[in-house]
C-alpha cells in the first residue's frame, strides 16, 4: 500500500480531535438544554407526586397502612422504593442531574446575557426602531444639540436611566433603560433552586428522623425508624447525643367527660429534660410548638390510646368511719395521711378487670376507671388498694379495708399512656429556608418589574428642525412601555411639534 493510500485512509490527528470535541459539545449542549431540565423536573414532580400518594415510612401511621396493602404492592413498593422515596437514589440523581443542568446552562448563557446587560447596543437600524410596538415620529425645532439636552432630561423624567449617546452617519443615537437588573433575576432564581436541593441533599444524607415513645418518669437516647425491605419492616435504632426523660404528659381536652379522640383534644403536651455533658435542661412540645435543641427538633407524633390519669382525686375514709378526707395525688406521685401511712398512685386502667392489662386494648374513652394504690402504713409492710369509680364503687373489694382505710375515685384528669415524639435533624433547614426566600424574592422581582430600552434617533432636515423616531423594547408588560414612550414623546413635542405622533 503507498502513501498516499494510506494518507487517504487514516484521517488526520486534528479530524479525530474535532470529532471527539464535537461530541463532547454536543453533550455539554445536551446537558444544558432547557428540554433536558424540563424533563429532569417532570421525573422529580412525578416522584413528588408518588411520595404524596403512597405514605413514607417515617410518617406515623404508615404500619396501619402498610397492612392494608397486598403482598404484591408491599414487594413492588418496597423494591422501587416508594415508601422512602426521598432518600431513593433515583430521586437524589434526579436532584444531581437536575442541578447540573442549571449549573452549565447557567455557564453557557450568562457572558451573553451580561454583554446585553453591560453593554447595551446605543446605535440600532431605523426600520427596526420603526417597527416596534413602542414607536413615534415627529419633528421638532432646534439643533441637535439643544434636542438632545431636552431627550436627556425627558427621559430622566419618565424613569429611565443610564443613558448613554453615539453618533452614526450623521444622526444622534441616545439610549437609555431601567430596570436592567431583570435581566439577571433568572441567575438568581437558578442559586435559589440550588440552595434548596443542597438543603435537601444534606438533610437526605445526614439528616436523623425517629420516633421517641416515653412515659411520665422513663428516659431514653434511643429513637426508632421503620425502614422497609420489599415486603417487611424493619425498626432502626439511632443514638442521640444526649439522655431524654419525660417528666410528665398532659391532654387538654374539649371536654373532659369525652374520650381522648383527636376530635376531642385540644391540645398534647409533652414536659421533659435534656440531659447532656452541659447540663440538664428543661423542654415543652405542644402540638403546634415544637423544641429545638443542638440541631434537633422534636414534634409531637402521636399518642398510646391507653387511658391513664394525669393526676386522681380520691377519698380515703378510715376504718373507724372518720373522713372522707379528700386527696390529689399526681401520676407516679405519693402523699402521706395523718397518722404517716404513705399512699402511692401506682397504676391507672381506663378498663378496670382483674388479672393483667391488655396492652393492645384502646380505652381511652374509660368504661371502667379505676386507679390502684400502694398503701404502706408506719412501719407496716406495703399493700395494694383499688379506687373505683361509680361503676364498681359498691363492689366487695371496693369495700375492703386496706392498713385500716377504704378508698374512692372521685375525679381524675385524662391522659394517654405515652406521648411519641417525632425526633428530626435537619442539617439543610437552613439553606433550604434561605433557598425557599431567595426564590420568592427574585420571582417577584424577575415578574413584577421588566427590563424596558428606549432609543431616540435624531436627524437634521434642514430650516432648523430635527426629525425623531423614538422606539423601544421590554421583556415584559408592554403597555407600560408605550405609556412612559407617549409621555416622553409629550414632554418632547411641547408645543412645537410639526407632525403627529405614529405609534
Amino acid at each position: 500500500m503507498s502513501m498516499a493510500e494510506e494518507n487517504l485512509l487514516v484521517p488526520p490527528k486534528s479530524a479525530a480531535r474535532q470529532g471527539r470535541t464535537s461530541v463532547l459539545a454536543a453533550g455539554l449542549r445536551w446537558l444544558c438544554s432547557v428540554r433536558l431540565g424540563v424533563l429532569l423536573l417532570c421525573g422529580l414532580g412525578l416522584a413528588c407526586l408518588i411520595g404524596m400518594l403512597i405514605v413514607q415510612q417515617n410518617v406515623d401511621g404508615f404500619e396501619n397502612y402498610y397492612a392494608t396493602l397486598t403482598p404484591a404492592q408491599r414487594v413492588v413498593y418496597g423494591k422501587l422504593g416508594f415508601f422512602n422515596i426521598y432518600h431513593a437514589w433515583y430521586f437524589n440523581a434526579l436532584l444531581a442531574l437536575l442541578s447540573l443542568n442549571i449549573i452549565l446552562a447557567s455557564f453557557e448563557r450568562f457572558p451573553k446575557t451580561w454583554v446585553y446587560f453591560s453593554k447595551p447596543q446605543v446605535t440600532v437600524p431605523l426600520h427596526w426602531l420603526r417597527t416596534q410596538d413602542a414607536s413615534a415620529e415627529f419633528e421638532v425645532e432646534g439643533t441637535t444639540p439643544e434636542v438632545t439636552v431636552r431627550v436627556r432630561k425627558a427621559l430622566g423624567q419618565t424613569g429611565f436611566n443610564h443613558v448613554r449617546t453615539a453618533e452614526k452617519n450623521g444622526r444622534m443615537f441616545i439610549f437609555a433603560e431601567s430596570g436592567a437588573w431583570n435581566r439577571l433575576g433568572a441567575y438568581a432564581v437558578h442559586v435559589a433552586l440550588l440552595l434548596v436541593f443542597l438543603g435537601g441533599f444534606l438533610t437526605a444524607q445526614l439528616g436523623t428522623t425517629g420516633n421517641l415513645p416515653l412515659a411520665p418518669g422513663e428516659s431514653s437516647d434511643l429513637i426508632e425508624e421503620m425502614a422497609v425491605d420489599l415486603d417487611k419492616i424493619d425498626r432502626v435504632t439511632k443514638r442521640l447525643p444526649f439522655q431524654v426523660e419525660f417528666t410528665d404528659i398532659e391532654q387538654r381536652l374539649i371536654k373532659s367527660d369525652g374520650s381522648l379522640g383527636a376530635g376531642n383534644t385540644i391540645d398534647w403536651i409533652t414536659r421533659f429534660t435534656i440531659t447532656d455533658e452541659t447540663g440538664k435542661h428543661d423542654a415543652m412540645v405542644q402540638m403546634n410548638r415544637p423544641f429545638d435543641y443542638r440541631g434537633y427538633r422534636f414534634f409531637q407524633a402521636s399518642y398510646v390510646p391507653l387511658g391513664r390519669a394525669r393526676n386522681i382525686i380520691i377519698d380515703v375514709v378510715s376504718a373507724d368511719g372518720n373522713g372522707p378526707t379528700r386527696l390529689t395525688i399526681p401520676r407516679n406521685g405519693s402523699t402521706l395521711l395523718a397518722d404517716g401511712t404513705k399512699l402511692r398512685f401506682s397504676e391507672f386502667r381506663g378498663n378496670f378487670r382483674i388479672g393483667p392489662e391488655d396492652p393492645n386494648e384502646d380505652t381511652s374513652s374509660y368504661p371502667n376507671p379505676a386507679a390502684v394504690l400502694q398503701v404502706t402504713p408506719p412501719a407496716g409492710t406495703v399493700e395494694t388498694a383499688y379506687a373505683f369509680g361509680p361503676l364498681m364503687a359498691d363492689i366487695p373489694i371496693a369495700k375492703k379495708s386496706v392498713a385500716g382505710y377504704t378508698f374512692r375515685l372521685v375525679e381524675f384528669e385524662k391522659v394517654g399512656d405515652r406521648h411519641i415524639l417525632s425526633v428530626q435533624r435537619d442539617p439543610g433547614a437552613t439553606v433550604v429556608y434561605i433557598g425557599f426566600a431567595l426564590l420568592f424574592i427574585t420571582l417577584v422581582a424577575v415578574f413584577f418589574f421588566a427590563h424596558q430600552r428606549v432609543w431616540v434617533v435624531l436627524e437634521e432636515h434642514g430650516n432648523g428642525l430635527i426629525r425623531i423616531v423614538a422606539g423601544g423594547h421590554t421583556n415584559r408588560n408592554q403597555q407600560s412601555l408605550q405609556d412612559k414612550l407617549a409621555k416622553l414623546t409629550d414632554e418632547l413635542r411641547g408645543s412645537e411639534v410639526l407632525t403627529g405622533v405614529q405609534q
